[in-house]
């Protein structure tokens, strides 16, 4: 059993990771900005309603604690989650490195991956225009900062190129730094399986400081 803190667990991809967490038995601390959004009652979930901004709190939530899971994302209808999320990764990296917690696992996007040789998905014609501020800033992120943290041993969980609701079936395949494709060339995982590989990462440790993918 792991003790962890998950940060963004009332979202789309965080609420498919607490539960995964939870039916494995983990303690969970979760990191929400309304804790009337958290539906979920659990002897080993502990609730703690914060803002990512609040360094402290996330620093407090993670003394002890062997992981923190991060599902942050400041909300693709937000007009400001470029910045946002450029401004709050860091933080987020920071107050984990303070509570000398020994891992981070990031919930990480689709856009740095190479859907062809030298062609990365946040630069394709087809990525729809409102969600290329957040699809870029996630990739900034990755690309610009997260690659050169040497201090803290993270992760960065790239989906498939579509993630949606489906079904839990713990059956895909990981990549390195290509999407991974189906027969048709299609790139498709459920939030559920997801969260699968998120769990089985946070369990087995097969990565260190490196990005990684999955898909069918």
């Amino acid at each position: 059993m792991k003790n962890v803190v998950l940060i963004g667990a009332s979202g789309f991809v965080g609420t498919a990771i607490l539960n995964e967490l939870l039916n494995r038995g983990h303690k969970v601390t979760a990191i929400v900005r309304d804790a009337k959004k958290m539906t979920v009652s659990n002897p080993n979930l502990t609730i703690v309603e914060a803002d990512v901004t609040d360094t402290d709190a996330l620093k407090e939530a993670g003394k002890g604690k062997d992981a923190v899971i991060s599902a942050y994302n400041p909300g693709w209808k937000n007009p400001h989650i470029y910045e946002d999320t450029l401004k709050n990764y860091p933080l987020i990296v920071e107050s984990a490195k303070q509570a000398s917690v020994k891992r981070l696992l990031i919930v990480g996007g689709a856009g740095t991956l190479f859907y062809a040789p030298g062609k990365m998905v946040m630069d394709a014609d087809d990525v729809p225009a409102q969600l290329l501020p957040g699809i870029k800033s996630l990739g900034e992120f990755y690309l610009n900062t997260l690659r050169k943290e040497k201090d803290i041993d993270w992760i960065f969980l790239s989906p498939a190129a579509n993630m949606t609701p489906g079904q839990r079936t713990a059956r895909f395949r990981i990549g390195k730094d290509d999407l991974v494709v189906d027969a048709n060339g299609d790139s498709n995982i459920s939030v559920e399986d997801f969260a699968v590989a998120m769990v089985d990462e946070l369990e087995q440790e097969k990565h260190h400081k490196e990005r990684f993918t999955i898909g069918y």
